[in-house]
């Protein structure tokens, strides 16, 4: 018998995607690097111009882009996502 909110814990499925998978994810990745980029360069130029609740905004969405390129490239590592980890450690 199982008791709800037991010691017991579901162990997550890990599976390794295929590489398929890992070609999409790296594309994606790619363009989600380029709109953080994008978003950076807008945050950027509205801080020069003054319109800082515009620059504000476009630094929130270029860091979620930044922060969505770290998760799929973590995937294809085969990583999950820690939020106090630092950087993926490059393997020897």
């Amino acid at each position: 018998m199982s008791i709800p909110d037991s010691d017991e814990q579901e162990i997550p499925e890990i599976r390794v995607p295929t590489s398929d998978e890992q070609a999409i994810s790296l594309a994606e990745a790619s363009r989600q690097l380029e709109l953080a980029v994008h978003d950076a360069q807008v945050s950027f130029d509205c801080i020069a111009l003054g319109n800082l609740d515009r620059a504000h905004t476009n630094a929130v969405t270029a860091r979620t882009a930044a922060d969505a390129a770290e998760t799929l490239l973590r995937s294809v590592l085969g990583r999950t996502a820690e939020p106090h980890e630092g950087p993926v450690a490059e393997s020897d």
